[in-house]
């Protein structure tokens, strides 16, 4: 009887952990057991490992083998594992030494033939088998790309089982990642290509200098998506921490581009209003994968024609917008990945859609239900909202800032807000929660009157009166100003306030 270990890793989300596979050859009847709460596609693994063995031209043993997936209590899923399997069972019969599998993580699935094949989820796996004090991890020559994202633990690529072997046992070389890559390539669109549209083109600005959420009201063809896809190129670039973070999860999803380029521009995931709500937040079958609002983590999801949405959908966004997470439930566990996005809405103002509003067809009662399908507590989470009007003048095409001069200002802001909030671990003034701002922060009582009208007129929620004073800090900081007045307090309410009908 012979005992070896080997090491892979289990995904829950975008979180690994390092799994222990023991492997037990001999004492019994030939068979092949695997324990430890393994999936379909690991149960199955078993006759996957066997043939790729041997035909690998290695001997498969015709004992009672025995393989156990620790921690025992964490459910284990997919084909990554396919290679760990393998190596334990021939290091169980002695064709591996104990020590080359020692502080080595196995990534990949098997083909029949022995070839190791990509699988999703290399990022965090290797980030994960870093945290651990993993030393080194073998991955699919074809994850070399994704693997070089990682730093702290040494890559090696294997095309087969057989490259794999000889690696381990023999020390023969592998492929090894390149140097990281920072996609650098991608131009955002240009803010001038706008023509008119001052109020949202300002409300834009606003959101990309605060973290805000913003809805377009307009008619077709005033600039809503136009605008949407240029709010990008107003944001920061991301930071390499946050690069990473973005990257596994595009890696869970397999949405990660190849080349091994770590993109640092912020995403923008515009899913269409027939996407069913797996798309849009998470789901599928056994553990969830994540959906649009993980996909735009650190960028701005755009939404347009919202009122087309189902409100089940549009409402399940609304722990997302508050938590900067989603959390999915499903009957073999439950995940949670990150969506800190900024959501930007786009509505036409009734469903006839006219490109003048004295051509609306529509009867008052249609238009306010048809804005109506945004819920008031969906609504509430929208810092901005703008009004859009049709164009009446092609030339004052071209006369609109471009998105390198608005950019200095968002940057001057951002920058602003994160050397006041920088201590207290936010970086933009969405961050920052309402009793910190009433608080410790407080304005003083006249730059206040406008929320207490509000207030009591019923006009404003206590949730709203917060993101006002969001708007408003975010105000003084493109403005240069130290804190917020009454005037400020005043705009960040006629902002949120405007009647998009």
């Amino acid at each position: 009887m012979a005992l070896a270990r080997a090491h892979s890793v289990a995904l829950l989300g975008v979180d690994g952990h390092v799994v222990e596979i023991e492997a037990d050859v001999g004492g019994g009847l030939p068979g092949f057991h695997l324990v430890g709460l393994p999936d379909a596609a690991l149960h199955e693994s078993k006759d996957r490992v066997r043939a790729a063995i041997v035909n690998s031209d290695r001997s498969w043993p015709n004992e009672r083998i025995v393989l156990a997936l620790s921690p025992a209590t964490l459910r284990k899923a997919g084909s990554a594992f396919d290679l760990a399997l393998a190596c334990a069972v021939l290091g169980a019969c002695e064709v591996l030494p104990q020590a080359a599998l020692d502080r080595t993580v196995l990534l990949g699935e098997l083909a029949l033939d022995g070839r190791l094949r990509p699988v999703r989820g290399v990022l965090p796996c290797l980030l994960a088998a870093r945290e651990a004090g993993m030393e080194r991890a073998v991955v699919p020559e074809s994850s070399l790309a994704e693997a070089a994202l990682v730093e702290g633990i040494a890559v090696h690529g294997a095309p087969n089982l057989d490259a794999a072997l000889a690696f381990l046992g023999h020390g023969h070389a592998l492929r090894r990642p390149g140097a990281i890559v920072h996609d650098e390539a991608v131009r955002p669109l240009d803010l001038a290509d706008v023509v008119g549209q001052d109020d949202a083109r300002h409300a834009i600005e606003i959101a990309a200098a605060g973290g805000h959420h913003v809805l377009l009201v307009g008619p077709p063809g005033t600039g809503k998506t136009m605008l949407a896809q240029r709010f990008v190129g107003l944001l920061p670039r991301l930071g390499p921490e946050e690069a990473l973070a973005l990257a596994a999860v595009r890696s869970v999803a397999g949405r990660l581009p190849g080349g091994g380029a770590l993109s640092t521009l912020p995403p923008f995931v515009a899913p269409h209003h027939s996407s069913s709500m797996a798309a849009l937040v998470g789901g599928g079958s056994g553990l969830a994968r994540p959906g649009a609002v993980s996909l735009a983590h650190l960028g701005v999801l755009f939404m347009d024609e919202a009122p087309e949405w189902g409100a089940a959908m549009l409402d399940a966004l609304r722990t997302p917008l508050e938590e900067g997470e989603v959390r999915l439930a499903r009957a073999e566990g439950t995940v949670a990945y990150p969506a800190r996005f900024q959501l930007v809405l786009a509505a036409n103002p009734c469903p006839c859609a006219p490109a003048h509003d004295r051509d609306c067809v529509c009867p008052s009662l249609v238009r306010r239900r048809y804005l109506g399908r945004l819920s008031g507590p969906l609504l509430d989470r929208v810092d901005l909202r703008a009004r859009m009007f049709p164009v009446t003048a092609l030339s004052a095409a071209g006369e609109g800032e471009d998105t390198a001069t608005v950019r200095a200002r968002v940057q001057a802001a951002r920058a602003a807000a994160a050397e006041r909030w920088g201590a207290f671990g936010w970086r933009t003034n969405a961050e920052v929660p309402g009793p910190v701002l009433r608080t410790r922060f407080a304005l003083p009582r006249p730059a206040v009157r406008p929320l207490d009208a509000g207030l009591r007129a019923g006009e404003l929620t206590a949730r709203g009166a917060d993101r006002a004073l969001r708007v408003a800090w975010t105000l003084a900081d493109l403005g240069g100003r130290d804190q917020p007045d009454e005037d400020l307090v005043a705009t960040a309410l006629y902002f949120r306030d405007r009647r998009a009908a």
